[in-house]
C-alpha cells in the first residue's frame, strides 16, 4: 500500500511531528490540532493517525487508520466504514502498565494504608493485619495481551488468578480460564475483579447488577473501557456491599460528568485515564514499524485490528 500523504492529530501531534517531519523526503505530514482538522485534510491524506476520530471526521480518501492508543472502539463505531480501509492501534507496553496500575491500589487496600492514614490523623495507635498477597484471588476479565500481562504481574506476588474470556481458552499465569456464564463460582470467590476488556458488542455493559450481585465485599478496577461497566448498578453494588471499593480509570464519558456521583462516592478512586497512557516514543516506534511493514506489502501487520471481534 502506498502511503505519501500523513495526516497526524491528538494529543502528541506535536511530539510526533518533531520527530517525524524529516524522516521521509518521500512523504508528506500534516500535524494538526484536533479542533483545527478540516474536510480538505481528510481528502488530502492517505492516512490518519489519532487517539480517536476528530469531531468532524469523514473517510474522505483515507487508507489507513491508526490509533494511537490500545482502544479502538471510538473508531469502529464510525458509520458506513470503507471495506478497503485498513485500521491498526498502537502496540507498546500497556500490559505492564497497567498491571502495576492494579498492583499499587490491590497493595493499598491489603496493607491498610487509608486506615493507617486515618488513624495517623486521629494520633491514634491500633493495629490492623494486612493480608498476604498469597491469600488473595483475582478475576481478570480480558486474557488478551493486557489481561495476560496483569495476571503474570501479579502471579509474581502469588495471587491466585483466574481468567474470564468469550472463549475459555487457557492462558499462562492464570489458575483457570472459563467463559463468562461459567465465572459465577469464582466472582463468588473473589477478592478482585479486573477489567481489561475491549468494547465491542459483547462487552457494553457486561458488568451490570446480576453480575455484580455475585460478587461479596470484593474490590473492582476498571482499566478496559468505561461503557463496559453500568454506572448506576456499580453504585448500587458498592451501597448493597457487593462490592467494596472501585477503582475507576475509564468511563463511558470522558472526562467524568462534574455532577457524577463517582466523584464523591467513598467508595471510589477516580483516575483520569491514566492507567496506560501512550507515551511519545511509543507512538512513534509502532506507527513506523506499521508504515514500513505496510509499504513491504505485508498483511500480518502489528497491531492490525479485526472489525468484527472489534479487537
Amino acid at each position: 500500500m502506498d502511503i505519501h500523504r500523513i495526516l497526524v492529530t491528538g494529543r502528541l501531534y506535536r511530539e510526533m511531528g518533531e520527530i517525524l517531519s524529516d524522516s521521509s523526503p518521500d512523504r508528506e505530514y500534516r500535524f494538526i490540532a484536533e479542533d483545527q482538522v478540516t474536510f480538505a485534510d481528510y481528502d488530502w491524506a492517505d492516512a490518519f493517525v489519532a487517539f480517536k476520530p476528530a469531531a468532524n471526521f469523514h473517510f474522505g480518501q483515507l487508507k489507513w487508520i491508526h490509533a494511537l492508543g490500545a482502544g479502538v472502539d471510538a473508531f469502529l463505531s464510525l458509520p458506513n466504514w470503507k471495506e478497503d480501509v485498513v485500521l491498526t492501534r498502537t502496540t507498546g507496553d500497556f500490559g505492564q502498565k497497567i498491571g502495576e496500575y492494579c498492583l499499587s491500589y490491590i497493595l493499598a487496600d491489603s496493607q491498610h494504608h487509608a486506615l493507617f492514614r486515618r488513624q495517623q490523623s486521629d494520633t491514634l495507635w491500633k493495629q490492623a493485619v494486612p493480608t498476604p498477597s498469597n491469600r488473595l484471588v483475582a478475576v481478570v476479565y480480558g486474557t488478551g495481551s493486557v489481561g495476560r500481562q496483569v495476571a503474570k504481574v501479579l502471579s509474581l506476588l502469588n495471587v491466585t488468578v483466574y481468567g474470564v474470556s468469550l472463549s475459555g481458552t487457557p492462558h499462562p499465569h492464570f489458575q483457570h480460564v472459563c467463559k463468562p456464564d461459567e465465572a459465577a463460582g469464582l466472582l463468588a470467590e473473589a477478592d478482585w475483579v479486573i477489567n481489561t476488556l475491549p468494547l465491542t458488542a459483547d462487552t457494553q455493559g457486561l458488568f451490570q447488577e446480576t453480575l455484580f450481585a455475585r460478587m461479596i465485599q470484593c474490590g473492582f478496577i476498571n482499566a478496559g473501557r468505561g461503557a463496559s461497566v453500568n454506572e448506576p448498578a456499580l453504585l448500587q453494588a458498592l451501597q448493597a456491599g457487593h462490592v467494596k471499593c472501585a477503582v475507576l480509570d475509564v468511563f463511558a464519558e470522558e472526562p467524568l460528568r462534574k455532577e457524577s456521583a463517582l466523584w464523591s462516592h467513598p467508595g471510589v478512586i477516580v483516575t483520569p485515564h491514566i492507567s496506560a497512557v501512550t507515551s511519545t516514543e511509543e507512538a512513534v516506534q509502532t506507527f513506523i514499524c506499521t508504515l514500513a511493514e505496510m509499504e513491504r506489502g505485508n498483511t500480518d501487520l502489528p497491531g492490525l485490528v479485526d472489525r468484527t471481534r472489534g479487537y
